[in-house]
């Protein structure tokens, strides 16, 4: 199409005539910020003729160093350090009304087809940079241009829809300038704990994988649009897994872990607290290798803490992150029971990305600006039971016309609204020992010999589309049998942890005044975030589990290596 060309013209034509000085600070970070605002200036100005002209631009540039490594046994295995910067354009034709993001109905859900990033050069000299973001914003202003054209043919021939609200919000643009990060981390020392701590596993001939990984990393993000926003934010992570996994003789795979978070390596745990838990973790693998396969159960349960945190990040917050209530696709579980309780009136559940610790415990899903450069705020879905707000970004639904500060993505994936920090909060508590007694109630009630406790939780997935039926599945580590007439708990394996959404809510009936903290990693349309989720233990007086997938193959026919049998 004869726009294609001139759309590439008019920007050669920019970019040969305009001035392009920029002021390099010395701090050559906070040029990329001037030279990508000059850039989304200067796309602005060249594409304004043009007939689809765009009416919003925005640059988001994440810069990332980081250094992962990995112990095996007592050696490293694998160790590189990574220096990257993604650039995400987001260019709208159209208007705010309706443009080129527009859902194509009868397809898929998209989010403006779904583009991927581009990987910028990470050179101090910023001429390759500013030569990528000219590039790359012709084609994504053409790829625009074709889709609005689809977008005006498909709401030309479909039904009118049922969400009749804007495609973006207007918001108020903001500045923020803080200073930008560089990975301090002693590698040498890092890598003689992974072996330190992974050695502990050499020791047990039946254990099948015990390694140790970590990634510190520090994630300078630059966000400009033509609306005025002028955002340079610095985060740093730092993350360390060690993990074990063993086989029961009748194959089943039992893998554990330990998870650690923080945004400084001095709160992480020492390296004698790190081999401590790792020998409790090896002496419940021993345990669990021999614990027996519990069958399909229906029944009372407590969750603890950690669990029934995963637990609502998994059947709770993912259906109200606000683009699935656009999405014709999706089951749209909760979007009329606005005002209506869901939850027994004792839980409130927030989210809050304001929040960097909790219990003196960092928390992951903290940040201050999200990735469409609007404020983080914290957000009241639940209080007193009822449902009173979805999870937005720049996206509205119906009654919904402004952002909340959760469009989030993984650098190089499309922004959606995603989950921050996940807080279930109880009004009424009882001490974990009263609950316990409380399910031991429930099951001379329910006629059953036990009910379960699910201790810990490697994490889970749910359904939410109209297609299919909308379940969760959770899937569990450590599961315990806890017995109606006071004999002591039985550990056991081979269950999930499955349901459908508000039925599970319902049969909610207690907390305790503990608190457990989830951090993780979250997956989906946008790529993976990290968030955090917390809870008290809560007690449920019915849940379903299933038999758990397992492997048919038989645990090793040779002994492991340096020992004489299994």
């Amino acid at each position: 199409m004869a726009f294609k060309n001139r759309a590439f013209t008019v920007l050669a034509a920019a970019l040969l005539t305009s001035s392009t000085s920029i002021v390099i600070a010395a701090d050559n970070s906070s040029a990329l910020l001037e030279l990508a605002e000059h850039e989304v200036q200067r796309t602005m100005d060249g594409l304004a003729d043009e007939k689809h002209a765009p009416y919003f631009c925005s640059y988001s540039i994440a810069e990332t160093e980081a250094y992962t490594a990995t112990a095996s046994f007592g050696e490293i295995v694998q160790a590189w350090p990574d220096h990257t910067r993604t650039l995400d354009i987001d260019i709208r034709v159209g208007d705010y009304n309706l443009d080129n993001t527009h859902q194509l109905r009868g397809s898929s859900f998209q989010t403006g087809g779904s583009t991927r990033g581009i990987e910028l050069p990470v050179g101090d000299d910023l001429t390759g940079v500013q030569h990528a973001l000219w590039k790359e914003t012709d084609a994504q202003y053409k790829n625009a241009v074709e889709r609005y054209l689809k977008v005006l043919t498909n709401t030309s021939v479909k039904v009118e829809e049922d969400d009749t609200s804007d495609d973006f919000s207007r918001e108020k643009p903001e500045t923020y300038t803080e200073q930008i990060s560089a990975l301090n981390i002693d590698t040498a020392e890092w890598n003689a704990r992974l072996r330190t701590v992974s050695a502990r596993f050499n020791q047990h001939p039946w254990i099948l994988q015990g390694l140790v990984f970590m990634r510190a990393e520090v994630l300078n993000k630059y966000f400009v649009s033509s609306e005025g926003a002028r955002i340079q934010t610095s985060e740093r992570y730092i993350r360390v897994f060690v993990q074990g996994k063993t086989k029961a003789s009748d194959g089943m795979s039992l893998p554990l872990f330990r998870s650690y978070f923080a945004f400084d390596a001095n709160n992480l745990p020492t390296e004698q607290q790190m081999i401590r838990e790792a020998d409790e973790l090896i002496g419940l693998l021993d345990e669990l290798r021999k614990a027996p396969l519990i069958e399909t159960y229906s029944g009372p349960a407590i969750l603890s803490g950690e669990a029934a945190g995963v637990f609502f990040h998994e059947i709770f917050g993912h259906r109200i992150e606000g683009h699935r209530q656009k999405d014709v696709n999706s089951s749209q579980t909760f979007k009329n029971l606005l005002g209506e309780s869901i939850l027994p009136d004792f839980i409130d559940v927030v989210f809050d990305p304001t929040i960097d610790e909790l219990n003196n415990q960092d928390v992951v899903g903290f940040f201050k600006y999200d990735d469409q450069g609007v404020r983080a705020q914290k957000v009241q879905t639940v209080e007193d039971g009822v449902f009173t707000n979805f999870l937005m970004s720049r996206s509205p639904i119906n009654r919904f016309p402004q952002s909340n500060g959760h469009g989030r993505r993984q650098p190089g994936y499309p922004v959606v609204s995603r989950q921050s920090n996940l807080l279930v909060q109880s009004e009424v508590a009882v001490t974990f020992d009263e609950l316990k007694e409380e399910l031991r109630e429930l099951c001379e009630e329910q006629d059953k010999e036990y009910g379960l406790y699910f201790v810990e939780i490697q994490g889970g997935f749910t359904f939410t589309q109209r297609t299919i039926p909308n379940a969760f599945n959770v899937q569990p580590l450590l599961v315990y049998k806890i017995f109606a007439d006071g004999r002591p708990d039985e550990l056991v394996r081979g269950v999930d942890l499955i349901g459908t959404p508000l039925t599970t809510f319902g049969n909610i009936v207690s907390a305790a005044d503990d608190l457990g903290i989830f951090n993780g990693m979250c997956g989906a349309e946008s790529g993976s975030v990290p968030v955090s989720a917390s809870s008290p233990s809560l007690l449920i007086s019915t849940i379903e589990v299933q038999k758990k997938a397992k492997s048919q193959a038989r645990p090793p026919i040779l002994p492991a290596p340096g020992t004489q049998s299994n």
